[in-house]
């Protein structure tokens, strides 16, 4: 495969290679993403040719003119890695100043390094330390459905989650969740982000007697043959 092959449309730009970044790069490979791996040593380049990546490229992630050579597109996906959180930080704001429309997502270990790539430009910022605190809570307080979930992430699970957006002259438009039957489609609904009320996600069980209309998302469970027939058969128009 080589760079200018795309896979569904999407690219990513993965910078950075060590521990921290192994699990995201294979991440990055099962959902699809054409991979690029930029590191600036010998060692990072060595070891991402090691773990068998083809499309690795070794430059000076300081130097403006060698990250113009990547040819970064607007609908490419910028992720941050580096371990040092201050070059993290420089990079992210090297990026946006060089790619405006490209979607960049670093990693932080501290409330104070999520701050400083949020106002660098990050779209969005995964806070390490706050995703593992959640996680152990989860793993002692919830452990089925820890498991549940973590089985559904799987890239080796049936089982999907999926956004699907109400289209344009869907029939479910001004339906009532309770009044539509979901099993039917073999899809279970577990939330949705409605655009009456907020844009946050609302969970079907918050209480709430949710409306369906044009342009929310629902996030459903499901096989995903079962969520392309459900998601193709929202768009038919009934008159």
């Amino acid at each position: 495969m080589n760079n200018n092959q795309r896979v569904n449309n999407q690219r990513a730009f993965l910078f950075g290679y060590s521990k921290r970044s192994l699990v995201i790069a294979k991440e990055l490979q099962i959902r699809n993403f054409l991979l690029t791996i930029v590191v600036s040593t010998d060692n990072a380049y060595n070891l991402a040719k090691d773990d068998g990546y083809l499309d690795v490229v070794k430059l000076n992630m300081k130097d403006d003119n060698d990250l113009e050579t990547l040819n970064v597109e607007d609908d490419d996906h910028l992720v941050c890695v580096m371990e040092d959180n201050h070059f993290n930080v420089f990079l992210t704001l090297s990026l946006r100043a060089l790619f405006p429309k490209s979607k960049i997502i670093a990693l932080s270990d501290s409330i104070h390094t999520t701050q400083k790539l949020k106002m660098a430009g990050a779209n969005r910022v995964i806070d390490l330390y706050q995703v593992s605190a959640n996680r152990i809570y989860n793993i002692l307080n919830k452990p089925l459905a820890t498991k549940f979930i973590d089985n559904i992430l799987s890239p080796n699970s049936e089982l999907s989650l999926r956004e699907i957006v109400i289209p344009k002259n869907s029939y479910l438009n001004n339906i009532k969740v309770d009044d539509f039957n979901f099993s039917k489609h073999g899809v279970i609904l577990v939330g949705m982000i409605d655009r009456r009320l907020s844009n946050q996600f609302l969970f079907i069980t918050s209480g709430l007697e949710h409306q369906l209309n044009i342009g929310d998302t629902m996030v459903c469970i499901g096989y995903n043959d079962d969520l392309d027939r459900f998601e193709k058969s929202i768009s038919i128009e009934y008159f």
